[in-house]
């Protein structure tokens, strides 16, 4: 009987531990630069300003059998802004927007991952931004994983969402067009 459970409790720690160690880590490749933060707002309603964030880190955690185990934590320094205009990019790291000097770092951190379909889930998380934390949901696309030619094991996802200025208190006017901001994430993470 001792033999039977002890095979029993063995068995089930494998299989738990195999269930378990299934999620992978990853941490999102910005030293090779293949990981985007972009942004796109419309300015006045004539044309779309887009733009980066050049600084940032990032992890998650990706299971393609249990997509709702996933896990995404990202920070981004908000004076690496890069709208390919020096006086726009100082513009906006300064209090009209993203308030650079006394809020350096904006940072997400997902609390749930809801599956809608092969390949795609929406990530809802906390994003600090300007001081102000607010819900966010970004839909995200799994791009695709496999081997790198360097040893290494990868996997991409694209993802956006649409953020109000207001509710993040940048309260500078651009009018009715330019009310919002869209982000667009794409990163690829080295599996650790």
């Amino acid at each position: 009987m001792l033999k039977k459970t002890l095979t029993a409790l063995t068995l089930s720690t494998a299989l738990l531990g195999a269930s378990t160690a299934m999620a992978a880590d990853y941490k999102i490749d910005t030293e090779g630069n293949h990981a985007f933060v972009n942004f796109k707002i419309s300015h006045l309603g004539f044309s779309w300003l887009y733009g980066t964030f050049k600084e940032f880190e990032g992890t998650f955690s990706y299971d393609e059998q249990a997509p709702e185990a996933s896990k995404v934590n990202v920070t981004l320094q908000t004076a690496s802004v890069d709208s390919n205009h020096a006086e726009r990019d100082k513009h906006l790291r300064s209090d009209d927007f993203l308030n650079a000097a006394k809020h350096p770092s904006a940072t997400f951190k997902s609390t749930t991952v809801k599956s809608t379909g092969k390949g795609t889930a929406d990530i809802s998380g906390n994003l600090t931004l300007n001081g102000v934390t607010k819900p966010v949901v970004i839909a995200a696309t799994f791009t695709g994983e496999g081997d790198d030619p360097w040893g290494g094991y990868r996997a991409g996802f694209e993802g956006s969402t649409t953020l109000k200025l207001k509710d993040f208190d940048i309260q500078k006017d651009l009018g009715p067009a330019s009310q919002e901001v869209e982000l667009i994430i794409s990163v690829e993470g080295v599996r650790q």
